[in-house]
């Protein structure tokens, strides 16, 4: 009888729960990681016989042939080189991580422990999508002169990355595969209409080695949806619409021929080529399933995931109007962060390694990120402040100068900082001497469009609601909401809700309530 294949699936969310459903249908899920607690309840009641953990260190790696990774894409990185460095096979969902250095980091580690990573560009194993290359390859359309693809439709609108990064790879990926070179120019340019700096719409022309030109135009502003892709060549021409009820791969027997000199059109019939029907996402799985044993990719492997980045990168720079090769000197070029090319950051700020600051973001003089920061959209940090490792900003946020955030603070999206407690226009108060400090300490979290008046210090772990205004200390694991802010209750580590016997004793032991302050007394 043959050995029993077992995947784990990283992340249950949305594209997650697709992993989950075809693994099942295959027979080869096993374990599922997610780290919200009402999610693996439901996940329990769906899938009783497979395994749940918390977080991927708590699985038992040697219990699996092979992991899936659909986590947010700034976690790709951090879940799969851990895997990698375990000796684990992983398919890790497009982008395979957020740069071009992350994604060969994690190619360099695969090949280091002899094992397959592979990326999902899903559309590489649409059966059309096979079906069109297999047609290019025989000649059907002559040489291959030029394509084009429109991905079109109304949302769903991102906030943290544009229409480029969320649609374009698809396109991106399918052009490598079809031409089978990376393009030597790309140019892309486009508009951003609902938020600052985030694109809705690019038109990318990508040139390629003989004289090949590709043609991408993506929005998530389009009245109706279309996913187009329409292949030239010398002798015909072939079109596929995904967005087709039929999906119809159509071959056109047109073109120009030139006649003495003179420029024919030549307007042939129209052939429908027939294929296999089959689902994108069981066909990609099952390519992973069959290359556990360590055979090589062809498709959608390290390689492949590291020149779509590449591509998206110089799009971005193009995109912009900033070029990739005259910022050696600035920070965004430093290998062990990212700063995003609209982004600031100014001399005399110290940067550390894994920190990643995003569009339209302005770190400014003195200041002190550490280690694997995240700073959001549209975010200021004033002059010499002080942000502690793994501190999460959301968009929207100026952490003005006076305030000092500990080890992984987390600020929800809008959340307000004041530094003078008598502001006034006419009486400009500019200077240390005015500001009042406020601290954050470890592993608070605020929540959205919170306002903390200067002077405050916000506890250990305490949980500031979405939209509570804080005028005073706040105690550790204290849960605040409402204008004032008033403790209502408590929070353990993890932000869930504490119940305390009349000895001032949490349920579960770890927690002691005395004088109106929580202690964790826990191993």
């Amino acid at each position: 009888m043959n050995k029993r294949t077992k995947i784990c699936v990283v992340g249950a969310g949305r594209w997650g729960t697709n992993h989950i459903k075809t693994l099942k249908n295959l027979g080869a899920l096993a374990g599922i990681v997610e780290s919200r607690e009402n999610r693996r309840e439901e996940l329990k009641t769906l899938f009783p016989e497979v395994t749940l953990f918390h977080s991927v260190r708590d699985v038992p790696l040697d219990d699996f042939d092979g992991f899936t990774v659909a986590t947010p894409a700034e976690t790709h990185f951090e879940v799969g080189s851990y895997l990698l460095e375990q000796g684990k096979h992983v398919l890790i969902e497009k982008p395979i991580a957020l740069n071009t250095k992350e994604a060969g980091a994690l190619k360099a580690l695969a090949d280091k422990h002899k094992v397959n990573l592979m990326v999902g560009h899903v559309l590489l194993f649409h059966p059309a999508i096979i079906k069109i290359k297999e047609l290019i390859d025989s000649g059907k359309i002559g040489k291959l002169e030029y394509i084009y693809s429109n991905r079109l439709n109304l949302g769903t609108v991102r906030t943290e990355e544009n229409i480029l990064w969320s649609f374009a790879p698809h396109d991106i990926s399918i052009f490598e595969y079809f031409i089978g070179s990376n393009p030597t120019e790309v140019v892309s340019r486009g508009g951003a209409f609902l938020q600052p700096g985030i694109h809705d719409t690019t038109m990318t022309t990508l040139t390629y080695p003989d004289n090949v030109v590709g043609h991408i135009f993506v929005s998530w502003l389009h009245p109706f949806k279309e996913h187009r892709m329409v292949m030239i060549g010398s002798k015909g021409m072939i079109s596929f619409e995904d967005s087709s009820e039929e999906k119809d791969i159509l071959f056109y027997e047109k073109g120009i021929d030139w006649v003495q000199g003179e420029p024919i059109k030549r307007d042939g019939p129209t052939e429908v080529i027939p294929y296999d029907k089959g689902f994108p996402l069981t066909n990609e799985i099952q390519y992973f399933i069959d290359h556990l044993d360590g055979s090589k990719l062809e498709i959608a492997d390290g390689q492949n995931a590291y020149d779509v980045l590449e591509v998206l990168e110089k799009a971005t720079h193009s995109l912009m109007g900033t070029d990739s090769d005259d910022n050696s000197d600035s920070p965004s070029s430093d290998p062990d962060f990212f700063i995003h090319p609209t982004s600031e950051v100014d001399a005399g700020v110290t940067v550390g390694k894994g920190t990643k600051i995003w569009h339209y973001s302005h770190v400014q003089g003195g200041s002190s990120l550490g280690e694997n920061v995240s700073i959001g959209q549209n975010v200021n940090v004033g002059n010499n402040v002080k942000i502690g490792n793994s501190v999460k900003i959301q968009n929207n946020v100026s952490v003005y100068e006076g305030v000092e955030l500990e080890d992984y603070v987390f600020c929800g999206p809008s959340m307000v900082f004041t530094n003078i407690q008598r502001p006034r226009s006419e009486f400009p108060q500019r200077g240390t001497e005015f500001y009042a400090k406020t601290l954050v300490k470890k592993s608070a979290s605020i929540g959205a469009n919170a306002t903390i008046v200067c002077g405050s210090t916000i506890g250990e772990y305490a949980f500031i609601g979405a939209g509570a205004v804080v005028t005073k200390d706040i105690p550790a694991f204290a849960l605040v909401v409402g204008n004032p802010g008033k403790i209502i209750g408590w929070v353990d580590k993890k932000g869930y809700s504490l119940e305390f016997d009349e000895a001032g004793t949490s349920k579960c032991g770890n927690y002691k309530l005395s004088n109106e302050k929580v202690k964790y007394v826990g191993g």
